[in-house]
């Protein structure tokens, strides 16, 4: 059964959506203290099933190279800029200038995805 591919724009949207479900998988993932605490195992648990999910959708269109960088991009900067409000740990000042190189990488890599256009 093969699945007509989602056009650009919604590839793009379930990929921001894996990104979000990445930053509640990393952040599951650490307050679930090495899976000591159930609760928290389970929400890594579902939200680890639901990137994938999202991640593999979006990849049916975008390109893999763009797309996983992407996504670890996404993840890695919403879970660094969340950690703070719900773990104890630092934004610092250095933290925050590299957070921004990344975002900005994220940004570039959408735009090297547009597709020519075919006038």
């Amino acid at each position: 059964m093969n699945a007509k591919p989602q056009s650009p724009r919604t590839a793009w949207l379930t990929l921001l959506l894996a990104g979000a479900f990445e930053v509640g998988y990393a952040l599951s993932v650490g307050g679930s203290h090495a899976f000591t605490v159930w609760q928290w195992s389970v929400a890594a648990a579902v939200f680890f099933l639901l990137t994938l999910w999202a991640l593999s959708q979006a990849l049916r269109t975008i390109e893999v190279s763009i797309g996983y960088a992407t996504w670890a991009g996404l993840g890695s900067a919403g879970a660094a800029l969340l950690g703070p409000v719900f773990f104890d740990e630092s934004l610092t000042p250095t933290k925050a200038l590299w957070l921004a190189v990344t975002i900005t990488g994220v940004i570039w890599l959408k735009l090297a995805d547009r597709q020519p256009d075919p006038t």
